[in-house]
Formats: C-alpha cells, structure tokens, sequence
C-alpha cells in the first residue's frame, strides 16, 4: 500500500431542518386526531362481544369521545395560549397517551368510555394549538398551502381511522390504542413553539363572545352538520338505500377522505391567491352543489364517484374555516380556532341526529334539505362582513 494506509473516510453527516421536523410533527398531529376519534367505528362487534354490551352502549365509546372534544374546544385554545403551546401540547400529548393506553388494558365498558372521554379532552387542547403554531411559523403568502396540508393529512386521519381499525379489529382490537398511545409519546418530543403569556389581558374565553365570531360558528356548525358533515348520510345510503356491504361502503368513504387529503394543498394554494373571505364563500357554494349532486347516486359505482368529488370540493370548506380562525384574532389564534372548532364538531354530532331518521324514506330531500344548510352559512358569513384577516408571524 506504498507504506500509507488509506484512511478511512469520515461517515457524511445528515443534516435535519429542526424547523422542518417540528412543522412534519404538527402535520402528523393532525392526523393522530381525526383517526383516534373514528378508529371504534369498525370495532362495534369486538367490543360488544368483549364487553357484553349492546351497540347502543358501545356507541358510547365514539360519542363520548366527540361530545367533551367539542365542549372542551370552547376554551382549550385560549388557555393553550395562556399556558404556552410547547407546555400545552406536550401535557395534551402526554394525556392522550395515558388515556390511550387506559383503553387498551380497559376491563370494562365504562373504563373504557372513560378512557376515551378524556382523549378527547386531551385532543381538544392539541387541536387548534398545532395550527396556531403553524400560523406563527409560516408567512402570510404560504399559510394558506399549510392550513391546506394540515387539512389533508386530517382527512388521512380520518379516512385511515376506520381501515386501521378494522385491521386491529380482526386481530386484536387493543392494538389499535397500544399504536395511537405510542404516537401520542413520540409526538410529545416535537411540541409548536409558544412560549406562557399569563400578562395578556387578551386571552380570556369572553373575549371571543361577540357577535361576529359567534356568527361564524354558527356558520361552520351548520356547514358541519349539512354538507361537510355528509359522510354519515352517505355511509347510510351506500349501507341501507344501496344495499353494499360493510367493506365496500368502508372503501367508498375512504375514496371520499383520499379526495379530500389530495385536494387540501391545492385549496390552500387558491386561499393565498383569492384571500379568506373570498375562499370561504366560494368554498361554501361549491359545496352546497356538490352535496346536492349525491342524491343522483343511485347505484353504488355512481354514488362512489359522486362522493369523490363531493369530499375533495368539501375539503375546501374545511381548509377556508380553519385559516379564518386561525388568523381573524392575532393575540389569540388558538382560542379563536377552538372557539370555532367547537361549533364544527357540534354540528357533526347534530347532523346525523337530524338527518338519518329521513335518509331511506326520502333520501333525495333529506341530501338536498343538508346540503342547503351550507346557503344559510353563506348568508350568515357575508351578514358579519368578514375582511381578509392578517396573518401576523409575531
């Protein structure tokens, strides 16, 4: 070797943007969310047998999962932002895990409904404060594509929740809170930045409590309950109008969410472009068609298509609604965006309340009355005047 040895080459280090990690963790904190609230959906049969228990009481487990994610959403931003969002979502993480957990070893039924309650408690604190920190991270131009990004990997969530679980279903369905507990820890390490602001006079609950933002939940409750709260009725239709199978009309409801996943970005990519006030009502007419257009399903492959585009142009409403809160009060992103965010999961509860006792005797009416709850969110949000709000990065 000429009397030298070669030297070894010193091994090339792997750079990783902090800024782009942390940014991936809160996308993926979006979807832990929307997974964990409908990943029971496919477990109904296990649990019963399990438990001893009727459906009824099974439903529990989604119900009351949703019910305390939604009242608790009032207020959870607001103090999130009090408290600081690293320390908060760290705790809600850490909550979530525990109570994820508490599930999975869960020896009765009530156990376990207490279990979920206080992971949708926990949620409701990692919610509206993973956006708000993405609203502080990002400029202005670019915090539509987020919120758009942010949205899709929820519709992934919320599409991947009942496949996974079907999986864990038909093999261990305690799996399913072992991994969602496991997630919970590793996202834990990667908090939003945001440091206690116990001094502003700012965040406070009633400072939300005027009319113009009361109006605009008012506004995503009815959107909520209406068209982009269809996929319920939809379900109801492929299963007992349609007469499909279980797994099929589980495929046909996820081609909605995977619509709505792809679409996410490029709605926020028109959000920057056209403003939110512009986007929001837009966004709401488009749906309020699209929902309109699913009483012509009338055979399974026709109803799948229609729900495809139903669930990308639904996508935009969600995307519109989430920046709006998110930015329309500065000193207070999160608490605006929970604020909001509690009328939406309110209205997904209403909706199918209202709705599924008419679906099979007149399905058309019954997705043409929900669809046009979107016409009376318009009207509500051009009422208030909504301007394009500044998306301050301080």
């Amino acid at each position: 070797m000429a009397g030298n040895e070669l030297e070894a080459k010193p091994a090339r280090r792997v750079r990783v943007n902090p800024l782009s990690l942390r940014r991936l963790a809160l996308y993926l904190g979006g979807f832990l969310g929307p997974f964990g609230t409908v990943v029971i959906v496919p477990m109904f049969p296990e649990l019963r047998e399990e438990f001893g228990a009727s459906s009824s009481a099974v439903g529990l487990g989604f119900s009351l999962y949703l019910l305390p994610f939604a009242l608790t959403l009032l207020f959870s931003g607001t103090l999130g932002e009090r408290w600081g969002r690293r320390r908060t979502v760290r705790g809600a993480y850490l909550l979530y895990a525990v109570a994820s957990l508490a599930a999975a070893i869960a020896p009765s039924l009530g156990l376990f409904i207490a279990a979920r309650a206080v992971q949708g408690v926990a949620n409701a604190f990692v919610t509206p404060l993973l956006l708000s920190g993405l609203a502080q991270m990002v400029p202005e131009d670019r915090f539509g594509r987020v919120v758009g990004i942010y949205s899709s990997l929820q519709a992934l969530g919320g599409g991947a929740g009942p496949l996974l679980g079907g999986f864990a279903a038909d093999t261990n369905w305690r799996l399913a809170y072992v991994g969602t507990g496991v997630v919970a820890l590793a996202l834990a390490t990667l908090p939003p930045d945001g440091e206690p602001r116990p001094g502003v006079a700012a965040l406070n609950v009633g400072s939300l409590l005027t009319r113009r933002m009361v109006a605009l939940g008012t506004a995503f409750l009815l959107a909520a309950a209406g068209p982009i709260g269809i996929a319920v009725l939809v379900g109801v239709v492929a299963r007992d109008v349609l007469d499909l199978s279980g797994s099929a009309a589980g495929f046909l409801l996820a081609a909605g969410a995977l619509s709505a996943m792809v679409m996410g970005p490029r709605w926020g990519a028109l959000l920057d472009r056209f403003g939110v006030a512009r986007s929001l009502v837009i966004s709401l007419a488009a749906s309020v068609a699209a929902t309109a257009l699913l009483g012509f399903g009338v055979t399974g492959i026709l109803l799948a298509a229609l729900w495809v585009f139903a669930g990308g142009i639904n996508a935009s409403v969600t995307v519109a609604f989430q920046a709006l809160g998110a930015t329309i009060e500065p000193d207070n992103r999160g608490g605006a965006l929970s604020f909001l965010l509690a009328f939406r999961f309110v209205g997904h509860a209403v909706g199918p309340l209202v709705f599924v006792p008419f679906i099979d005797s007149a399905t058309v009416a019954t997705l043409l009355v929900a669809a046009s709850l979107g016409l009376v969110a318009i009207a509500i949000v051009r009422s208030v005047g909504v301007a394009n709000p500044a998306n301050s990065t301080t």
